[in-house]
């Protein structure tokens, strides 16, 4: 009997209530970002998708008990932390990206679930080598996984992954295709061959398939997907011309660059059409560096033309490029005839009446192993414009202010979005999708697949189905193209290559664009796009069953239940998912109408019941906020009753940058959210951060990048809660969150992350009751709880300041006040007297400079080398941090070097490590960015310092060769 159905199962704690091994999570997240060749996320753009490791981690650790849950099988607290660092060892082996297919450490880690199953339910698990065993055990036994915000799939395809059955549901048609091409039809066709005739050849030359999977379904794909493109190349081919070079011969364009142009409102310009242009750098890369310029010229249109220059360019002159004809942010620039402002609201109107131009202002060419930029011919604007598609897509772009900008200069409508070449392209893709799925029909049957017409959204597995898998994949490959085939894709000049539509969450007006070559076998060719999606399909994990619904969260009734929940739901105001995800919906829907009518039955993607709280939407930020708690108070309340009462529920919760730096942990996404939480009766057992985004994520004024991703443990409040006081609710985070803090910052939580870590136990503790009332009786607000313990945590951090050094005590309080600044000595001698030191003995540790009549903290490059502290005779905590962050910097130092210091610290370790996250909040709150970085990298290196000083034998520390530091 599972622990799902078994009445009255004990409720015992899992790992992820107690530990986790953050660094490797958080390190392995980061790297996954930038993995493009076979990762899932490269099948098809999704908004803000949680990387594969982390939610591997996460339901792993959901899942599996805290050895503390078994005081009969590990009876001491050294027992407990033994095996608890087994079963990190274990999240650390499945993390990493090379990992996803090793069967043999997945292997490890179902068994790991399969233990914890079993011993709930007073079993034994299958063997650890027996894995088709385990996989059957986890199957029958382990409580399915849902994600009712399912998305991009992550959090159901990592649940596969693991041997568990995975089911997710999403309102948004394209997320549960997405979804559904992740982990509903890879298992359909698991292990089947491809049914292409180039494959059926070789297996009757005796070529039996050996692959595994959906390998054979991702064959299929390339097939037909090569068809596709050859084919389309027959018919619009004559479209992409070769580019003349000026040796006579002939290369492939790989893009034309695009100026728009708008009526000059001065009227010396008589009229003409002039250039909007963003920049006219074209390459920027070194001994490589092209441009465009304007070129007077009487007999070209409106009097002007652009050539491309190449070679060797001065500072100022490319900064004068760099800026076109721009005259500052937004829609402002210049006249390019008369020198004359051209203002935003001119180009609004132009735009909106439908008189905005385009002029070709380069060629770029695929030369040896470089690309070539040629000036543009009056042939090449002609071919562009004499394409005429034979259909437009539907749809109109919604009028979202925040982030749709483009409706404000004219362009409403999606077909608005791209030039007629591209529409030629995009509409030629779309129909042969149809006809690429007859073939596929004819081939299935003729290689013996069942004849059954049951097509596979009915959830047929024949000849019909599979020809409607294929179809599926193709139209995913046609909408991934046209992420890089709309007027709203810009050319990198540092790069030579074009950016997609998406390059952020936005649509963006782009006033010069790049129209991709589609036969050119790079970004914006559906060969590249279909190659990319056979290498995701084929190493997915296609292993067991899983279903994706497209239903609304805030009105599921959980078509399986009790499932275990981990979820990633919108975040507040920070993504418009519907009106972006119709740029794709409306190619999508006529090339899969047929094959998905229930997920393309509307003309654009559902908006009104969109959970997120998008003003417009709502007659104004305080409508919103109320759909928006109202909708996610109905969402969790579902999943709290189809939650399984035996594991915690994980939700992710990402905060945007602006919220963290504006509004911290007490931000109005953030506290709706949590009020949302609360008020379904959920208790709040944990937080973790888990840093799921890029470095390198776009984030320019006015965008929602994501700073980090906060997963929120829940279980169900008991009934029987009581209520406590204000008072007595402080009394309880004091007594709670030290230990709680020691715990966190073992785990690895870096000082960056500690603020939105503690709310776990604080929320903890506030959520253990059905009420905290404040002196008035009323019922206290998750605003004002966060903002309490955010408020009892500094006082925990300011009261650890007593446990330093006094030379300690009195640089952090000059460092607060002072940073590193020189100033009178008087203010040194002050805080001397307070901490009853005299001021010689601050000069004589070192910790600061006398500077005749001034004094200074000793800078860090002042530092002396070799600096060890076994010899040095006034100690301090201070020191010990300052020299060991020199250290790591240190051009001739790095770990090892700073390991060695650490490894002769004594008992001053613990306290420096506690002062770099001291330091690190003051820097934070002083708006020191870079001092900030400075101890939270050395928070973040510490535990793998004072594991590499535990094995120095002797720890001698060795001088760090530099310069002679300087004096100042």
């Amino acid at each position: 009997m599972s622990t799902s159905t078994r009445p009255n199962p004990t409720i015992r704690r899992k790992l992820i209530e107690v530990s986790l091994p953050l660094d490797e999570i958080n390190a392995a997240s980061a790297k996954e970002k930038s993995i493009r060749h076979g990762h899932p996320s490269t099948l098809h753009l999704w908004w803000a998708r949680r990387p594969l490791a982390a939610c591997r981690a996460v339901l792993f650790a959901q899942l599996v008990d805290d050895p503390s849950a078994w005081p009969d099988r590990f009876p001491t607290e050294e027992a407990q932390e033994a095996e608890r660092n087994r079963l990190h060892d274990v999240i650390r082996a499945m993390v990493p990206w090379d990992a996803s297919g090793n069967e043999t450490i997945l292997n490890a880690a179902r068994w790991e679930i399969a233990r914890s199953v079993a011993w709930n339910i007073g079993e034994e698990p299958p063997p650890r080598e027996n894995g088709e065993a385990i996989l059957r055990y986890l199957q029958e036994k382990a409580p399915p996984v849902y994600d009712p915000f399912s998305g991009g799939g992550s959090i159901p395809l990592e649940a596969q992954r693991l041997g568990l059955r995975a089911y997710g549901s999403d309102l948004n048609p394209v997320a549960v295709l997405i979804g559904k091409a992740l982990v509903e039809i890879p298992p359909k066709f698991a292990g089947q061959a491809p049914v292409n005739p180039d494959a059926r050849a070789e297996a009757a030359r005796g070529g039996a398939w050996q692959g595994r999977g959906a390998q054979g379904l991702a064959e299929d794909v390339r097939y037909y997907g090569k068809w596709m493109r050859d084919e389309a190349e027959m018919r619009i081919g004559h479209l992409y011309p070769k580019a003349a070079l000026p040796d006579g011969s002939e290369a492939t364009v790989i893009a034309w660059l695009w100026a728009r142009t708008v009526r000059s409102p001065d009227p010396a310009a008589k009229g003409a059409m002039v250039p909007l242009v963003s920049s006219f750098m074209l390459s920027t890369k070194e001994g490589k560096k092209a441009w465009a310029e304007i070129v007077h010229d009487a007999n070209a249109s409106d009097g002007w033309r652009f050539v491309v220059r190449t070679g060797e360019l001065s500072k100022d002159d490319e900064i004068q490029l760099k800026n076109g004809t721009k005259t500052g942010r937004g829609a402002n620039f210049l006249c390019a005839l008369t020198g004359a402002a051209i203002s935003g609201d001119w180009i609004k109107a132009e735009g909106v009446a439908g008189r905005l131009g385009e002029r070709l202002m380069a060629v770029v060419a695929e030369g040896k192993r470089t690309r070539l930029y040629l000036s543009p011919r009056n042939s090449d604007e002609l071919v562009a414009k004499s394409a005429i598609p034979k259909w437009l897509p539907e749809g109109e772009i919604a009028n979202d202010p925040r982030a749709l900008w483009v409706i404000s200069y004219g362009l409403k409508t999606f077909a608005s979005l791209f030039t007629p070449r591209q529409l030629v392209a995009l509409t030629t893709f779309s129909d042969l999708v149809a006809e690429a799925r007859e073939k596929v029909l004819q081939h299935a049957i003729a290689a013996g697949r069942s004849t059954a017409s049951t097509p596979l959204h009915e959830g047929g597995t024949g000849a019909t189905a599979y020809a409607d898998a294929v179809a599926t994949y193709l139209a995913l490959g046609v909408s991934k193209i046209a992420d890089y085939s709309s007027t709203i894709v810009l050319w990198s000049s540092s790069r030579d290559q074009a950016k997609s539509t998406f390059a952020r969450q936005a649509l963006p007006m782009a006033w010069d664009f790049a129209e991709v070559n589609a036969f050119a076998e790079a970004a914006g060719d559906f060969s590249v796009s279909i190659a990319g999606i056979s290498r995701t399909l084929g190493d997915l994990p296609a292993m067991s069953g899983g279903v994706v619904y497209n239903i609304n969260a805030a009105t599921n009734s959980f078509p399986v239940r009790p499932v275990l929940i981990s979820t990633d739901p919108p975040y507040y105001d920070n993504i418009g998912y519907a009106d972006l995800s119709d740029f794709f919906y409306t190619w999508l829907r006529h090339s899969l109408a047929d094959e998905w009518p229930g997920l393309f039955r509307r003309l654009v993607t559902p908006k009104r019941e969109e959970l997120i709280a998008t003003p417009y939407r709502h007659g104004g930020k305080e409508g919103a906020e109320a759909f928006f708690m109202a909708g996610m108070k109905d969402a969790l309340a579902s999943i709290r009753e189809a939650s399984v009462k035996t594991e915690p529920l994980t939700i992710y919760y990402a905060f945007k940058q602006s919220e963290i730096e504006q509004e911290g942990v007490t931000s109005a996404g953030w506290a709706s959210f949590l009020q949302a939480v609360v008020d379904t009766g959920l208790l709040i057992d944990g937080t973790w951060p888990v840093r799921t985004e890029r470095g390198a994520r776009t984030i320019a004024s006015g965008t929602n990048a994501l700073a980090s991703s906060i997963v929120l443990v829940c279980r169900t409040r008991s009934d029987r809660s009581g209520v406590i006081t204000r008072s007595d609710f402080l009394r309880a985070l004091r007594r709670e969150l030290p230990a709680a803090r020691e715990r966190l910052r073992d785990d690895g939580v870096s000082p960056v992350d500690m603020p939105q870590s503690i709310i776990g136990p604080g929320m903890g503790v506030f959520t253990r009751y059905a009420s905290v009332l404040e002196d008035d009786d009323s019922v206290m607000s998750v605003r004002t709880a966060l903002a309490l313990i955010n408020r009892v945590w500094e006082e925990i951090e300011n009261a650890l300041d007593a446990d330093f050094d006094p030379e300690t005590q009195v640089a952090l309080a000059w460092y607060a006040s002072h940073g590193f600044d020189t100033r009178p000595s008087g203010e040194l001698i002050t805080l001397a007297n307070a901490k009853n030191i005299s001021l010689s003995s601050l000069f004589q540790s070192e910790v600061f400079l006398d500077r005749r009549g001034k004094a200074q903290l000793t800078p860090r490059e002042n530092l002396p080398a070799g600096w060890s502290p076994q010899t040095d005779g006034t100690l301090t905590v201070w020191e010990c941090v300052q020299h060991v962050a020199r250290t790591l910097e240190a051009k001739e130092g790095g770990q090892e070097a700073a390991a060695r210091l650490v490894a002769g610290m004594g008992g001053k370790t613990e306290a420096a490590r506690a002062l770099a996250y001291r330091l690190f909040q003051i820097a934070t709150d002083k708006g020191w960015s870079a001092e900030a970085l400075v101890y939270n990298a050395l928070a973040d290196e510490w535990p793998t310092l004072e594991r590499l000083a535990s094995e120095i034998p002797n720890p001698v520390a060795s001088p760090v060769a530099e310069e002679t530091p300087r004096l100042l």
